[in-house]
């Protein structure tokens, strides 16, 4: 029990860091600024011809200077009919391409494709089953004029939905957007979302853009940033502001939830930074000592006492970084406790499966 305690300890300590982190986050205030940043926005898709239209409407709402930003849509290989005449107003610069596929990650080659005609000389990512808000580029040109960044994260959160499933994923997604950003306040940064994520078209190239981890099929995002902060990190930075962040869709089946945490987790084993890889190891591992705790006390062979402490101590310093995180995202804690009885099983079933089997993603299967 002792060894229990221990690994507890130090993953306290990490989460009470991560809280530290994001207290020291400054947000971004200053909107008077006069747009400057020129932008080409990247979206990379695959059978998402309900979605795009959304997206599209939603750009389409942009407070920001129409000549300051291109749409480039990148056709993965899609089987379903997207119609752009149907779906952008003729004032917005879209174009839509096919992707040239040349790794084992369709992401990343249609982001290298987009890049190679992108006119801009900043790129910013996001998703087909995305929403973006009025002031979103203008929140993250913003940022970057004040802060002098060649790299920006921002956040996302989930649209709102009813139900334990989506409740669940908000939790999860919470702790992994408290995570980043505690970790950027910490400097230590090793994560982002590339559903809102933007770069220098020359700083990518200095980079080397994704050579190193095409052999990972996702990645677009962790390995890059990883990549900038070895080079330079003073270069990148969090946009902290609830105008930048982007909303993305949750996942309608256990099933399909799962894939997807199995696709983020295998990106943790490629991990160049050291922070990023302490922390993966802390949360598997208080993860896998909760499980054996729980059937400890299940079985009659540790006492009730011990048992609550523990449970008690983690439910706690958990609550702590998802009430602050939540309170940036300006969304509600639901299912909170039955989530956190869930989650170190679901967590570590994923993590275990991800480093021994496949996964499949947009139709595909992808191998280890």
């Amino acid at each position: 029990m002792i060894i229990a305690f221990v690994i507890l300890g130090m993953y306290v300590v990490l989460i009470a860091s991560l809280y530290y982190g994001f207290q020291k986050m400054k947000p971004l205030s200053d909107f008077s600024i006069e747009p400057k940043t020129s932008f080409s926005i990247v979206v990379p898709f695959r059978n998402e011809a309900e979605n795009l239209p959304k997206l599209l409407h939603s750009i389409s709402l942009l407070n920001y200077p129409n000549d300051l930003f291109e749409v480039i849509l990148v056709d993965d290989e899609s089987d379903d009919k997207f119609r752009l005449l149907d779906s952008a107003r003729s004032d917005i610069n879209v174009k839509v391409i096919k992707s040239i596929r040349k790794s084992n990650s369709p992401k990343k080659d249609a982001i290298e494709t987009a890049i190679q005609v992108a006119k801009n000389n900043w790129i910013i990512t996001t998703d087909a089953d995305c929403l973006v808000q009025k002031n979103w580029l203008k929140a993250i040109d913003s940022y970057i004029q004040n802060e002098n960044k060649r790299m920006a994260a921002a956040g996302v959160c989930y649209l709102p939905k009813s139900g334990f499933l989506h409740a669940f994923q908000n939790l999860d997604f919470l702790s992994l957007q408290g995570a980043t950003i505690g970790s950027f306040g910490l400097n230590q940064p090793f994560m982002c979302n590339g559903a809102n994520f933007a770069y220098e078209k020359e700083f990518f190239l200095e980079l080397n853009g994704f050579e190193g981890n095409s052999n990972m099929a996702s990645g677009d995002d962790v390995f890059l940033l990883q990549k900038a902060v070895l080079k330079n990190k003073t270069a990148v930075g969090f946009c902290m502001h609830n105008q930048s962040v982007v909303a993305t869709q949750s996942e309608n089946s256990w099933d399909a939830l799962f894939q997807q945490r199995v696709r983020w987790a295998a990106k943790s084993t490629g991990y160049s930074s050291w922070f990023g890889k302490l922390t993966a190891l802390l949360v598997f591992g208080t993860n896998v000592t909760w499980i054996a705790v729980f059937v400890l006390w299940l079985s009659g062979n540790l006492n009730q006492n011990w048992f609550a402490l523990f449970i008690a101590l983690k439910f706690i310093i958990d609550l702590v970084l998802l009430q602050k995180t939540a309170s940036f995202f300006r969304t509600k804690l639901q299912w909170l406790f039955l989530a956190s009885l869930l989650y170190p099983f679901f967590s570590s079933v994923v993590a275990i499966y991800s480093l021994f089997s496949n996964f499949t993603w947009k139709g595909r299967e992808f191998r280890k």
